[in-house]
C-alpha cells in the first residue's frame, strides 16, 4: 500500500512544447546559419533541424544546401533571407476575381505553353507500346503463380522500337532545324535592352504595370542571358538572388510580384523607384546588340 500511495505522489511528465510557427522555424535556421562561418557542419545540422521542425520537407533547396559537404550556408542563408521576406510581405488582394485573371493571363504566356499541350505523339506511343507490353504478358502468363516472366525481353524490345522511333523524328525534324538556323529567321530571345525601351514606352503611355514586367525582363536577361526571359524554368524572385545584392533590387521584385500575382496598380512614386533599382542593368542597345 505505501508503495502504491508513493507512485500516486509521482508527478505528471509535461506535455512537450508545441512546434514552433512556419515563420519562426525559418527565423530560427537563419539565426543559426547567418553568423556561422563557412562549412560549419554542426551550425548546419542545428539549422536543418530548426527548419524541419516548423516547415517539415516544403523547403527542399535550403534542406540540400545544409546537408551538403561542407555545407552551403552562403546560398542557404540566402535563401532563408528571401523567405523571410516572403513571408514578411505575403502577396494578397483585395480583388480575388481580379487576381485570379491576372493569373490566368499569366498561364497564358508562351513560355507555359507545354502546361496546356496535350501529350505529344511521342509520348502516347511509348504509352502505347508500354499496354501492349503488359497485356502480352498478362495473356501469356496471367497474373497467378507460376514460372516468372523474362520481362527484361520485352522491355527490350519496347525500348528498341522506341529508339527507333525518336532517331527517325530527329533525322526529319534536324534537316528543318538546320534550315531555319541558316536561313537566319528573327525568332531568337530579345535583348535587355529591348525590353528597356519598351518599359520606356510603356510607362510613358501609363502603362506602369506591363512597365515594371519589361523592367523585370530586362534585369533578368542582364543578370543570366538572354533567353532567361522566355524560357528560364525559375522565378523571377529566384533569377534576381543572382544579383551582387539581390536585397537592393527588392523595390523592384515586390511591387511587380504584387502587380503580376496580387492584382494591384503600381503608383508613379513606386514605378520610379523600381526604374532607378534596375537603372544600373541598364545596357545601350548597340552594347547588347
Amino acid at each position: 500500500m505505501m508503495a502504491l500511495a508513493g507512485l500516486g505522489t509521482l508527478p505528471a511528465s509535461a506535455d512537450p512544447p508545441p512546434p514552433p510557427s512556419y515563420r519562426q522555424a525559418v527565423e530560427n535556421a537563419y539565426q543559426l546559419v547567418r553568423n556561422a562561418a563557412a562549412g560549419d557542419a554542426a551550425a548546419a545540422q542545428k539549422a536543418e533541424a530548426a527548419l524541419r521542425a516548423g516547415t517539415g520537407p516544403t523547403q527542399p533547396e535550403i534542406i540540400d544546401d545544409l546537408q551538403q559537404t561542407p555545407p552551403d550556408l552562403i546560398d542557404a542563408k540566402a535563401r532563408l533571407l528571401a523567405l523571410l521576406a516572403a513571408l514578411n510581405e505575403p502577396a494578397d488582394t483585395a480583388d480575388p476575381a481580379a487576381a485570379q485573371q491576372r493569373l490566368h493571363d499569366v498561364l497564358a504566356m508562351p513560355r507555359y505553353d507545354a502546361l496546356h499541350r496535350p501529350p505529344s505523339l511521342l509520348d502516347r506511343f511509348v504509352q502505347w507500346v508500354g499496354d501492349r507490353i503488359n497485356q502480352l504478358l498478362r495473356l501469356l502468363f496471367g497474373a497467378g503463380a507460376g514460372a516468372q516472366a523474362p520481362t527484361w525481353i520485352f522491355y527490350l524490345f519496347g525500348a528498341a522500337v522506341v529508339i527507333g522511333v525518336a532517331v527517325i523524328v530527329f533525322r526529319s525534324a534536324r534537316g528543318r532545324f538546320a534550315e531555319g538556323v541558316i536561313g537566319g529567321q528573327p525568332t531568337g530571345p530579345r535583348a535587355p535592352a529591348d525590353y528597356f525601351a519598351e518599359a520606356d514606352a510603356l510607362a510613358a503611355r501609363g502603362d506602369r504595370v506591363g512597365a515594371i514586367r519589361a523592367l523585370c525582363a530586362g534585369v533578368a536577361g542582364t543578370l543570366s542571358g538572354e533567353r532567361t526571359w522566355e524560357g528560364s524554368p525559375l522565378t523571377v524572385r529566384e533569377i534576381f538572388q543572382r544579383a551582387p545584392d539581390p536585397a537592393h533590387l527588392r523595390p523592384l521584385l515586390m511591387p511587380f510580384e504584387a502587380a503580376v500575382y496580387g492584382g494591384r496598380d503600381v503608383d508613379a512614386a513606386t514605378y520610379e523607384r523600381a526604374a532607378r533599382v534596375a537603372a544600373p542593368f541598364r545596357r545601350p542597345a548597340s552594347a547588347a546588340a
